[in-house]
């Protein structure tokens, strides 16, 4: 890596006014609260009831984990620099968040993948699910995103602060990596910019995937005989395909955008979309839709007022 001439960025956030930052602040404590306690009673869940070990039920506990740490990257810091009406964070916590960032983000299109992979399978062909979706390929796949998503991490992170800043003002409330790249002194980041190109071609081949698998999916649901197969099949696809919808589409709008030097209501409520919205929505969209996981938590409920 070069020899840096910063030792510390101010992230801008959304807003210099500091009555508005507090305000912003309160609504992403409140969010973060909400995404915290609910992702964690869907890892006790699937964790404790015997009715929830099935591969649908082990990959919806590694994204509720994946999102505990993916909100945890950037809220928590936000939350704090608002509230002590400080916006500056070092170098080193700088390239942390980054690393840590795009690990989680990654690793999350990436499960969402593996999701839509297991529907499929589900669904098109369930006489063979057991035997196609076994323990150790379950495993298996886990542990390839997350290896997966530590590499995307490394190399994006080392490409990103391999170049020279002339600037340290980041407008946005995380170390966002495109409005890094804006305060290079030159074209020195053209290396990122392939790291970032081959990353995303990796990202769009996960989105034609998962595609092609609602397709199928679909296609087969709708020959189903059954009404009530057809409107299980259904509630278990949609909201898993309605947050592959929120995430990518927000996220993938953001990032191909060219990023505002001033942060409009537009940018704010897209960044809020894709790093906020998702971790949050995740819990409740799976649990109330799914009688098998209301049952579960009902569980959970009762034994602790007893």
């Amino acid at each position: 890596m070069a020899n840096f001439t910063l030792n510390e960025f101010l992230l801008m956030g959304f807003s210099v006014k500091p009555e508005q930052k507090v305000t912003l602040a309160s609504l992403f404590l409140v969010l973060y609260m909400v995404a915290l306690i609910g992702n964690i009673l869907i890892i006790t869940a699937t964790s404790r009831d015997s009715s929830l070990q099935s591969p649908m039920y082990f990959f919806l506990k590694h994204l509720s984990f994946l999102d505990l740490c993916y909100i945890s990257v950037t809220v928590p810091r936000f939350i704090c620099n608002s509230f002590m009406q400080s916006g500056y964070i070092s170098l080193g916590e700088c390239i942390v968040q980054c690393f840590a960032f795009t690990l989680c983000a990654s690793a999350e299109v990436s499960m969402l993948t593996l999701m839509s992979y297991d529907r499929y399978v589900a669904i098109c062909f369930p006489l063979h699910y057991e035997i196609i979706m076994d323990v150790s390929k379950c495993v298996h796949g886990v542990l390839g995103i997350w290896i997966s998503g530590v590499i995307s991490g490394a190399m994006q992170t080392a490409a990103t602060f391999s170049i020279h800043f002339c600037g340290s003002q980041v407008h946005q409330y995380f170390c966002d990596i495109p409005q890094l790249l804006k305060l290079s002194c030159s074209n020195d980041y053209i290396n990122e910019l392939g790291i970032s190109a081959f990353l995303s071609l990796m990202a769009f081949i996960c989105i034609i995937f998962i595609g092609l698998s609602y397709t199928k999916i679909f296609s087969t649901v709708l020959r189903m005989s059954s009404a009530e197969g057809r409107a299980k099949a259904f509630s278990t696809c949609l909201p898993h395909l309605a947050v592959v919808i929120l995430f990518i589409s927000t996220g993938s709008f953001e990032y191909l955008r060219s990023p505002s030097d001033s942060p409009s209501a537009l940018d704010i409520l897209l960044t809020i979309m894709y790093t906020v919205v998702p971790p949050t929505l995740n819990p409740m969209i799976y649990s109330l839709r799914n009688q098998a996981m209301k049952a579960a938590l009902r569980k959970i409920f009762q034994r602790r007022k007893a």
